[in-house]
């Protein structure tokens, strides 16, 4: 069974490069390396069985789940060109009138499309880089 903080440690791993020197995977769901053969009464080599119940795929689907949601938030979602008034609104943390002043002033460039404003998303990074102030010490 994989054990709930199994998301931390796949994040860690991913962002820290690892933890401790514990790369090896099984150590991501807190499972000790051990040789994957072991020796029968007839000294023979057998490979132990193990199976994988449909909780654990679940449990496993889950976590996969949440790491591509953290994922695309670390990424930025950048994928998505344009964003929608409430969606630039709730990004930068505007009121519907602040961003309506952006607009009027040409501080922020949009397009209009059957009603619906849009903005790209790299008109408003650039907006903010050239708006960005520096403390002098």
């Amino acid at each position: 069974m994989l054990k709930k903080n199994i998301f931390s440690k796949i994040i860690s791993l991913i962002i820290m490069g690892g933890e401790g020197g514990e790369l090896h995977p099984l150590h991501w769901f807190g499972i000790e390396k051990k040789s994957c053969f072991e020796r029968n009464s007839l000294n023979s080599f057998k490979m132990p069985a193990q199976i994988v119940t449909p909780e654990d795929l679940q449990e496993l689907k889950i976590a996969l789940t949440e790491i591509k949601a953290l994922l695309k938030t670390l990424k930025g979602d950048s994928a998505k060109k344009w964003l929608k008034s409430p969606e630039v609104r709730k990004l930068l943390g505007l009121s519907s009138g602040t961003l309506q002043n952006l607009r009027v002033n040409g501080t922020l460039p949009y397009t209009k499309i059957g009603g619906v404003l849009y903005y790209d998303q790299e008109d408003i990074q650039k907006v903010m880089l050239e708006n960005r102030k520096h403390n002098r010490k």
